[in-house]
């Protein structure tokens, strides 16, 4: 797995710490630890940013963040799942897929055209 793809996860994973600080942090020194856990989050997210591409990185980033918040609400806070709950997360993550694909589509077509273009000059210096 690439490097980079670890501090998507990372990300993802503190985002969901603070989150969940908000809700449960009730003195000063939580606080301080919720602004600790922001603060690696946005380091993660910026290291990320670095060579994934920005929207890609973003749009799980913030999937991650509304997908698992939803969860975190309904398995630790007792909040009731619905079929609307269910069926707009299954549409975030939807989302999320489709442009990781369409991100990739563009280095598959460099990628084909990298070698029709080697293929066609090997022919050529024959």
């Amino acid at each position: 797995m690439n490097k980079a793809w670890i501090y998507v996860i990372l990300t993802s994973l503190f985002e969901l710490v603070w989150i969940y600080s908000f809700n449960t942090a009730s003195t000063w020194w939580h606080w301080v630890i919720t602004v600790m856990f922001i603060f690696l989050d946005l380091h993660f997210l910026a290291k990320a940013c670095e060579t994934l591409p920005t929207g890609t990185v973003y749009a799980i980033f913030a999937a991650a963040g509304t997908v698992g918040t939803a969860l975190m609400d309904i398995y630790l806070f007792h909040d009731p799942i619905t079929l609307g709950k269910l069926g707009f997360m299954g549409l975030t993550l939807l989302g999320v897929i489709g442009l990781k694909i369409a991100d990739d589509l563009p280095d598959k077509r460099r990628s084909k055209e990298h070698k029709t273009n080697t293929f066609s000059h090997q022919e050529a210096s024959q």
